[in-house]
């Protein structure tokens, strides 16, 4: 199979899925911030949280529910700030892993991926890479500086110059 990248082309994918990986893992995780609640520990990302208090109408008093899970409704995300972060943050994800996996198909195909190409590819990581403690805010964070600063670069020296056709 014949390739449509560079050598930087090929690094450039390699690193674009890892961070597209990265992002996502620490996006969908519940492990941003960590603290504790009633003597229990919690912990909660974008749109999932670990331990929660609930008020126990037989004993009349909040208890914390010890397990993982979404958000009941979008609209039970703690603040519409939290709201806007999920949506870009999500928003952000979706466009590392369209252009990742963009860049390893580039892999397989020739002339998908041309210099022009390649440099919309690294701007739309930029975008994407904009969008951003626990492990997952610093996983996310990390995928996102990748895709924010190394990503873009190598994307405008990954596609071959193709060759002009002499009419």
């Amino acid at each position: 199979m014949a390739s449509s990248l560079t050598c930087a082309g090929l690094v450039w994918a390699s690193l674009s899925f890892l961070c597209a990986a990265a992002s996502c893992v620490g996006f969908f995780m519940p492990y941003w911030l960590w603290g504790s609640q009633l003597g229990k520990p919690v912990s909660f990302g974008t749109f999932r949280r670990c331990s929660y208090p609930v008020h126990d109408e037989r004993r009349q008093a909040m208890v914390m529910v010890e397990e993982c899970g979404r958000y009941a409704s979008f609209q039970g995300i703690p603040s519409a700030e939290w709201r806007v972060c999920a949506v870009v943050t999500g928003l952000g994800c979706g466009l590392l892993l369209l252009v990742a996996l963009t860049a390893l198909m580039g892999c397989c195909v020739s002339e998908l991926i041309s210099t022009a190409v390649g440099r919309v590819a690294g701007g739309i990581q930029f975008l994407g890479g904009q969008c951003e403690a626990g492990w997952a805010y610093y996983c996310t964070g990390a995928g996102s500086a990748g895709a924010l600063l190394l990503c873009p670069w190598l994307a405008c020296f990954s596609g071959r110059r193709r060759k002009q056709n002499p009419h």
